[in-house]
């Protein structure tokens, strides 16, 4: 005698089997057909910085490489935060891209009480573009010729020296205030709207010290308008060869370059996630994409899809230790 409820459960689940059977060639179809239209790339940053650099760098070889351009969009505001929350929101189809990068997605995230996204729950990596190294920079005048003589002169000087930064609880704010708290140092914290005017001002001597990344300070630097104290890099730069890192200056806790990466909306199909990763993997292989980002004092820095995931969830550990040991008042 059959059973009419087993019959009926063995329907369903052939019935379920063939849905996801489906489903699956019908992702796979789309991914064979995308992108049929422009891709949008949301930067969360104003044009002209690093992040709209890369972008574009990157973004325009892509475009050759998928037949569709991909479009940069900047959607400035709020450390990055702005542009993070409306890329969360738009549709997981392949078609709006952002760039994820250590301030938006693993800095504000830990500064922040709130933030109108979750770094990992909201996005799927899709893989890192490079890697841009810090730098420790100085009014020329400033009477420090290393890094070891610019600690002595801070703590024999507490207070008297200040540093700039692009806004409270951005990147180069927090590595201000991870060097003071390794180095057992205290210096005043000018917070700006952005770097430039912060540049500009270390320039003119109305603050001392910069916290920033390479790309911003090289012209400065070259034109001796800046003098590098240290970098944040695995190894000394071919830019600044006489320039040494943080660990060679014994402060391996600031040796952390910045990242800058390229994601989607949570829920964009894999198999469109992995035609984004390839044409990334193709476009920083490219010759002359290499020498743009070179140019520029970043690292081309290809990675899987689990490695750049990997890498966002260690940076939000590094970036929530920092917060905890330097017992920093999280902003509104």
């Amino acid at each position: 005698m059959k059973h009419p409820h087993r019959a009926a459960a063995h329907k369903s689940m052939q019935l379920i089997a063939a849905l996801a059977a489906t489903a699956a060639v019908a992702t796979h179809a789309h991914a064979d057909s995308y992108p049929s239209k422009p891709i949008k790339l949301i930067v969360p940053y104003a044009a002209g910085g690093t992040t709209d650099i890369l972008a574009r760098i990157v973004g325009t070889k892509m475009g050759a490489i998928l037949a569709q351009p991909v479009v940069v969009e900047n959607r400035p505001g709020a450390g990055g935060a702005v542009g993070s929350a409306y890329a969360a929101k738009q549709p997981a189809d392949g078609y709006t891209l952002v760039m994820e990068v250590e301030s938006s997605h693993a800095v504000n995230p830990n500064v922040y009480v709130k933030t109108p996204y979750d770094p990992v729950k909201d996005f799927a990596p899709i893989s890192n573009l490079a890697d841009v190294p810090n730098v420790l920079v100085v009014n020329p005048s400033f009477p420090a010729t290393d890094v070891a003589s610019f600690i002595k002169l801070l703590k024999a000087n507490p207070g008297k020296y200040s540093f700039g930064s692009s806004g409270n609880g951005g990147l180069s704010h927090m590595n201000g205030e991870l060097f003071m708290s390794e180095t057992g140092t205290r210096m005043l914290h000018v917070p700006y709207k952005g770097l430039g005017p912060a540049l500009n001002d270390a320039v003119a001597g109305q603050i001392q010290v910069v916290f920033d990344n390479i790309p911003s300070s090289s012209g400065l630097i070259q034109g001796k308008r800046l003098k590098p104290l240290a970098v944040a890099a695995r190894q000394r730069l071919k830019l600044l060869p006489d320039v040494p890192t943080y660990a060679e200056a014994g402060l391996p806790a600031m040796n952390n370059p910045s990242w800058f990466g390229l994601g989607a909306p949570a829920g964009t199909p894999d198999a469109i996630l992995d035609k984004l990763n390839d044409a990334v993997r193709q476009a920083l292989a490219d010759p002359e994409v290499i020498a743009a980002i070179e140019k520029q004092g970043a690292i081309p820095a290809w990675t899987s899809r689990k490695a750049f995931a990997d890498l966002i969830h260690h940076q939000n550990q590094h970036w929530k230790r920092v917060v905890d040991k330097i017992q920093f008042a999280k902003l509104q």
